[in-house]
């Protein structure tokens, strides 16, 4: 799930030893988005496993293809100055499977897609429901043990990214797991809806 930034695949493949496993014992990798630091150590990861490429929602291939960031929300002061800065590419990265929303995947007894724009436009959360975990990608972070918005300059359209998080307090989960920050286990879902209700006032 994810691949961090160009350095992250040297710590991913330990991390995998310590488990037991190697490279080529990673048969699909999923990316929440294709933002640099998700995607750009992609390229190298596939090249080591067994996979064809990376799986990656429709909205975004295109820029997982090319190693091109989305375009950034110029209605901020910020999103205009980093549309205009070049950089937040990555190594392009063959895409093997295109993701919809709704899809179930067949990764640890189904992994479900649930599309979430605005960070991206084709930025996706996943659920867990047989462990009843919530991947949340970017849609929300949890720095410092405390849950904020993504940048709004890093997002194709902030505004969308805050209405379509509302999905997920939809959802049922137990744990809600950050790509940016720790976990909340046991009541995730009751501390995600805590903070969209806050933010919604």
């Amino acid at each position: 799930m994810d691949c961090g930034l160009k350095r992250a695949p040297a710590r991913i493949v330990r991390a995998l030893a310590s488990l037991g496993k190697h490279p080529k014992d990673v048969t699909r990798i999923v990316l929440t988005h294709a933002h640099v630091d998700h995607a750009g150590g992609a390229g190298e990861l596939v090249a080591s496993t067994t996979t064809d490429g990376v799986h990656v929602h429709t909205d975004d291939a295109p820029f997982a293809r090319s190693g091109s960031a989305p375009p950034r929300d110029t209605s901020t002061g910020a999103g205009r100055l980093l549309s205009r800065l070049p950089g937040g590419g990555f190594a392009p990265v063959d895409v093997c499977e295109e993701l919809h929303s709704g899809q179930m995947l067949d990764i640890c007894g189904g992994l479900e897609v649930i599309h979430t724009p605005g960070h991206t436009p084709g930025h996706v959360s996943l659920m867990h429901r047989s462990s009843s975990v919530l991947i949340t990608g970017d849609s929300i972070f949890n720095m410092n043990a405390r849950m904020t918005w993504p940048f709004a300059a890093f997002c194709t359209s902030f505004a969308q990214a805050k209405q379509t998080a509302s999905i997920l307090a939809d959802q049922e989960f137990h744990t809600a797991a950050f790509t940016h920050g720790p976990e909340i286990a046991g009541n995730g879902r009751e501390a995600i809806r805590g903070f969209l209700s806050r933010k919604s006032r």
